[in-house]
């Protein structure tokens, strides 16, 4: 296997990658080409069938696992495919998880750290909400697992949003311990619920692309239908509670233009809020830097507003007092 991040310039390679899209076009003589997506779990790559019609070019559509020959080029600074062969894979010849972004963390380890904070929660209610599908629901662990917390952005691989969801759960768990103010089994619940929505926002990978549910409904008002149907099922579920828990749902992304229904009103929410964007943007950070060892600047980023750049090694971790 050639994972796309380790390709140079010069190779030729014969390999199998996800054909993640293909576009047809035009040259400007009129003379059509392809215009390909590779993928594997390192990355994307562009690739080019100059002679879509040769022998060499054996039917095969988007989303297939294609086996390419070809040569690797430098178009305008970005590593290209030129497609000389193509054929589609058979199953067997290629592994699955080869072509799929994935956490560096372990997935069970991860879900026992998260069922164990589950355990925590003292409100019988609240855990038994919790329990309906983060322990008594295969089908719905099973998706959880191995789904990401976003199509770009951040989390955007396999087992993304177990990983924000935890890393979201124990930033709340800080601030219970830190403000006496909140209610540590309200804001726990709403933590570890927040996303649960984007299983059914976000399709499956290898697409992790906007199902129809999530297009026209949103994982925000997802996420509370599936709440209310877990509270439907436990008998004289607190009705006051009940609407504290969505609220913290609803509320999550803090302002109105960012898709919340509700600012948040409860100080459970605020914080939620709080951990939900601050994970989100310093894992975007994460994911922007990864692979650049320099301090170079990397341009204006709109979510940010701001150019961006790392910090020197010489004092990164480092404390100065």
């Amino acid at each position: 296997m050639r994972f796309i991040d380790g390709l140079c310039e010069g190779e030729t390679i014969r390999n199998v990658y996800l054909c993640k899209g293909k576009r047809s076009a035009e040259t400007r003589n009129g003379k059509p080409y392809d215009n390909l997506i590779l993928q594997d779990k390192t990355g994307t790559l562009d690739g080019k069938v100059w002679d879509p019609n040769s022998q060499g070019i054996a039917d095969y559509d988007e989303k297939d696992f294609i086996e390419v020959f070809g040569d690797v080029i430098n178009y305008n600074g970005n590593l290209q495919l030129n497609i000389r062969q193509i054929r589609k894979a058979e199953e067997g010849e290629y592994n699955p998880a080869d072509y799929m972004p994935t956490t560096d963390k372990s997935v069970d380890g991860m879900y026992e750290e998260l069922t164990a904070y589950i355990r925590q929660i003292s409100n019988k209610y609240l855990r038994q909400v919790l329990e309906f599908y983060y322990i008594k629901d295969e089908a719905f662990i099973k998706k959880f697992k191995a789904h990401s917390a976003a199509k770009t952005v951040h989390h955007g691989f396999s087992g993304g949003l177990l990983e924000h969801t935890l890393s979201v759960t124990r930033m709340c768990d800080y601030f219970a311990t830190s403000y006496s103010i909140l209610n540590r089994d309200l804001l726990l619940s709403s933590a570890i619920l927040h996303d649960i929505g984007k299983v059914k926002e976000l399709s499956d990978f290898p697409d992790n692309d906007y199902t129809d549910e999530g297009q026209l409904i949103g994982h925000i008002v997802i996420g509370v239908e599936m709440i209310d149907d877990a509270i439907r099922s436990i008998p004289d579920f607190p009705v006051k509670l009940a609407h504290e828990l969505k609220h913290c749902i609803v509320a999550h992304h803090g302002e109105l233009e960012y898709g919340s229904p509700k600012k948040p009103a409860l100080a459970e929410a605020v914080a939620l809020n709080m951990a939900d964007s601050t994970d989100a943007k310093l894992q975007t950070l994460t994911e922007l830097f990864k692979g650049k060892t320099g301090t170079e600047w990397l341009g204006y980023n709109r979510l940010f507003e701001s150019n961006l750049r790392r910090a020197s090694e010489d004092h990164r971790g480092q404390n100065t007092f």
